[in-house]
């Protein structure tokens, strides 16, 4: 009986564990799944404070979770990453925020809160915008410079002291361009930031940091040359928690339609700004997808092709803000996407899609001023273009203190389409244009740091491009020189450029404390086919080519092998760099139908020096010395004619054209930031040699150029300056500043070699005001002098512009804001009449805060302004054009804020 009663006892002994162990595990999975940090929050007497916020942080300052206290003062936050260092952090109005770290979750985190005054007077007397900075980083409050009125955070930026923002949305910061604008230091745009400028609300963004010297790679901070500048918006807490955007939708007269839905999220995992919007209105939605920096990152490459060999003529568009002179029907969807895997791994995708149809109706003419003759065209347009553009980017980066890994690859996809009427001298035709481009790249870097500190990268680059174009005109111009003095009935030119390209390098640098020795060898290969036609259609509808040497079959090859040293130091006021690239160049083309069979090989050393020196610890001036050497591309090359537009044939008779530059430059930048003072100055010159030269022959009709084999030389010279403060006693930021370009040039027009002196001297000013609680004013003002002239002839060409424009805004009944606009537009140029225009536009916008919806009613030209004459001066050219214009549009606009 005793062993019976024992045995039974094990047993149940045994469920009893396995149930304690079964409880335990369940809890352990609960635990992992679910995690909580509780508390009371009083004030110093004891009683619980009800309503207040608590936010759980990690290191970071990323909000894990949040909630309110109850009314017990009681708190439950509920968690589930894996985090250490976690804070709790407890706010309210009328008493100090306070943060209490977590050690256990076991225990009950108890906060008692001081109380604190309110004092509004104080904060009235002292509402003066403070800014701070922090090494590189300077930090602007954004609610320093918003005001009601606003409604982005680019209306805030023209605002701030030391930062400019241009009218196609680039952003400058002390006359530098900005390289990235980063969202909470991440890079979801890369420099197609309008997107974020634009739709961004200024009450997301908590302030704007200025980063000076950014240098994105982190193996690299350490001896850190980069000289670049970017902004990074730090966005609020509460805006990361939730998607926000907007919707709207506008009618008007006549027949106008403008619509968008915007939508963002800024989480620390997650961020995207997506967009999809269309309108009619003359505002091109395609600006979103401006690249700031493009110029730059295409000198990174030796890849020098055509963007494209014909052209519709167009004389493009007036000097106007594109939407007073833009008649179009366009859509966009821009998706940008940014994941984080985890804090160092980012996968990223920008996608977008451009569809757009445009109009234009102008006439032009044009004076060419030569010794003893002047050459005049007369001509009237009328043009309906269909451009679009695809665009899809994946990006990989893995950025570390070890290693780097930065992937791109992009497919593009741009069919562009024009149909145009034209009458030149009176004799009329009809051309379209058909051009289609098609680009695929990838692009590959990785760094890897080693234990010496030394760092090893390899780098890759591939790029395929075709681009074909179709060139159409009915009936046959210029039928003396195309058709045997015979009327024809059109003209086909057909042109492909297939293009495939690589470059691969890598590099070695030794970092020895301040020192950085960099070592780089690698290759790049250019390979192209240029294939062209032409055409010409008799009365009888037989086709032929117009003859053998309007056709070309050109095979261009490009090969380049190179070697680098490079040697940076970075100390404390001085940093430093010297490098030296070598390279050999060699080039194959042939086209057999034109006996041509060419090679060079070229050794080239292509020096570059930059001093930089801290005077002070807002202050700096800066040197840097650059010589180069460079080669052509296929476009200088081909011997068979072709027809560039409806007047303009293009051959060349040259051997492959060579430039030498000398180039050298200095600038100082100052700025004192806690009296908001900005100023820099800049002065760059350089001197190029050319064994070749384009030879223009102009006639009434057509203009033929031929590249033919020429030492010339060209000069330049700028110089600028600008300023910015911040007026505390005005609440003001004025703007100032002035620029001054000369460059000498040669240029043979009608066997004449003509050498040319043009200078251009700008003075700009500014100011952004606010005059009184519920009352802005801004105003901008541009004036240019131009003067070009000839030595060898009495050509003296001057020219002067005045544009002004300004704006008054002001708040009435706390919801209704209101807005007046103007600008003016003054021309004068000599031996012609003076042109002056005024615009003005008028908006009032009433703001439906519980429905979170603005109303708004606009009128844009209210004089009704439909052409503009717009004048343009070049060298010895001086062309008028007459623009139509929309003119009068009233616009009905509803937007709900999300």
């Amino acid at each position: 009986m005793p062993l019976f009663t024992t045995e039974l006892a094990q047993k149940e002994m045994k469920k009893r564990l396995l149930y304690l162990l079964l409880i335990t595990m369940l809890s352990s999975v609960a635990a992992f799944a679910q995690k909580q940090v509780k508390g009371k929050i009083k004030d110093a007497k004891g009683t619980p404070i009800v309503s207040v916020n608590v936010n759980l942080k990690d290191k970071e300052g990323n909000i894990l979770s949040f909630t309110r206290t109850n009314d017990k003062g009681e708190y439950l936050l509920s968690f589930t990453e894996e985090n250490k260092d976690l804070t709790v952090e407890a706010t309210i109005i009328g008493y100090e925020k306070k943060t209490i770290g977590i050690t256990e979750l076991t225990k009950n985190y108890d906060l008692i809160l001081k109380d604190t005054e309110i004092n509004l007077k104080t904060v009235v007397v002292k509402n003066r915008p403070v800014l701070t900075a922090n090494g590189d980083t300077l930090n602007y409050k954004t609610s320093d410079f918003a005001d009601k009125q606003d409604r982005t955070i680019g209306d805030v930026l023209k605002k701030m002291p030391g930062i400019v923002v241009d009218e196609n949305g680039k952003v400058s910061y002390n006359g530098k361009s900005i390289s990235n604008l980063y969202l909470d230091k991440d890079n979801l745009l890369d420099d197609k930031y309008n997107i974020a400028t634009k739709s961004i609300p200024h009450g997301a963004v908590e302030k704007v940091q200025v980063i000076q010297n950014d240098q994105p790679i982190k193996m690299l901070r350490k001896n850190n040359m980069s000289d670049d500048v970017a902004l990074n918006l730090v966005i609020k807490d509460d805006a990361k928690l939730k998607m926000m955007g907007d919707i709207k939708a506008g009618l008007g007269t006549p027949d106008r339609f403008d619509g968008n839905i915007n939508a963002m999220m800024f989480k620390k995992e997650l961020k995207f700004i997506n967009s999809l919007k269309g309108n009619n209105i003359g505002i091109d939605p395609g600006i979103d997808l401006t690249s700031h920096n493009m110029a730059d990152y295409l000198k990174r490459f030796d890849n020098n092709k055509p963007s494209s060999f014909l052209s519709a003529g167009a004389a493009g568009v007036p000097t106007l803000p594109q939407k007073r002179s833009l008649f179009n029907k366009a859509g966009l969807v821009n998706l940008n996407n940014l994941y984080k895997l985890n804090p160092d791994l980012q996968l990223k995708a920008n996608i977008s899609y451009l569809y757009d149809q445009r109009s234009q109706e102008y006439n032009k003419s044009s004076e060419t001023y030569l010794p003893g003759q002047t050459i005049r065209y007369n001509e009237v347009q009328n043009n309906a273009i269909n451009p679009q553009k695809f665009r899809a980017q994946l990006n990989l980066n893995n950025n570390t203190e070890q290693s780097y890994l930065n992937n791109t690859f992009i497919a593009e996809y741009a069919p562009n389409y024009t149909n145009s009427n034209v009458v030149i001298n009176g004799i009329g035709a009809n051309q379209t244009l058909n051009q289609k481009t098609f680009d695929l790249s990838n692009e590959m870097s990785y760094r890897k740091k080693l234990k010496s500190d030394d760092i090893l990268n390899f780098y890759s680059f591939l790029n395929r491009t075709t681009q074909p174009e179709i060139l159409n005109i009915r009936p046959g111009l210029n039928q003396d020189i195309l058709n045997n003095n015979k009327p024809y009935f059109g003209l086909d030119q057909y042109i492909k450029l297939p293009t495939l390209y690589t470059n691969n390098f890598m590099s070695f640098a030794v970092v020895s404390n301040k020192f950085v020795q960099t070592y780089k060898t690698g290759f790049s290969i250019q390979k192209q086919d240029f294939n062209s036609e032409l055409y010409r259609i008799q009365n009888d509808q037989t086709t032929e080519l117009v003859s053998q040497s309007t056709t070309n079959d050109l095979d261009w090859l490009k090969t380049r092998a190179f070697v680098e040293a490079g040697y940076e130091y970075t100390g404390e006021k001085i940093k430093a760099g010297l490098f030296l690239p070598f390279s050999y160049n060699n080039i194959n083309y042939s086209d057999p139908g034109k006996s041509l069979d060419k090679s060079l090989d070229k050794f080239f050393i292509n020096p570059s020096f930059n001093f930089k020196y801290q005077t002070g610890i807002e202050n700096y001036i800066s040197a840097n010395y650059n010589y180069s050497n460079s080669l052509g591309g296929i476009d200088d090359v081909y011997r068979g004619t072709v027809l560039k537009n409806y007047r303009s044939l293009f051959a060349n008779n040259a051997p492959i054209s060579e430039s030498k530059t000398h180039g050298v430059g200095a600038n100082f930048n100052f700025r004192k930031a806690m009296q908001m003072v900005f100023f820099s100055l800049g002065v760059n010159y350089s001197a190029t040699t050319l064994n070749t030269i384009s030879s223009f022959t102009l006639s009434d009709n057509i203009q033929q150029r031929v590249v033919l084999p020429l030492a010339n030389q060209a000069k330049s010279l700028s110089v600028n300056a600008s300023a910015s403060k911040y007026l505390f006693a005005l609440r003001s930021t004025v703007n100032i500043g002035t620029s001054f370009s000369q460059s000498r040039f040669d240029q043979l027009q009608n066997n004449k070699l003509l050498p040319f002196d043009a200078q251009t001297i700008n003075y700009t000013g500014g100011i952004d005001s606010k005059l009184t609680n519920f009352m802005n004013f801004s105003y901008n003002g541009t004036y240019t002098v131009s003067n070009n002239k000839s030595s060898a002839s009495n050509i003296n060409n001057k020219f002067q512009q005045l544009r002004q424009q300004s704006s008054l805004t002001f708040t009435a009944f706390k919801s209704v804001f209101v807005n007046f606009a103007a600008e003016h537009i003054f021309t004068h140029q000599q031996n012609q009449p003076n042109l002056n225009y005024l615009f003005a536009d008028f908006n009032v916008r009433y703001k439906l805060m519980k429905l979170k919806t603005d109303l708004e009613f606009g009128i844009t030209n209210l004089a009704n302004v439909k052409k503009f004459e717009a004048v343009n001066l070049s060298a010895n050219s001086l062309t008028s054009g007459t623009y139509y214009i929309p003119g009068r549009v009233a616009m009905l606009k509803a937007t709900f804020n999300f």
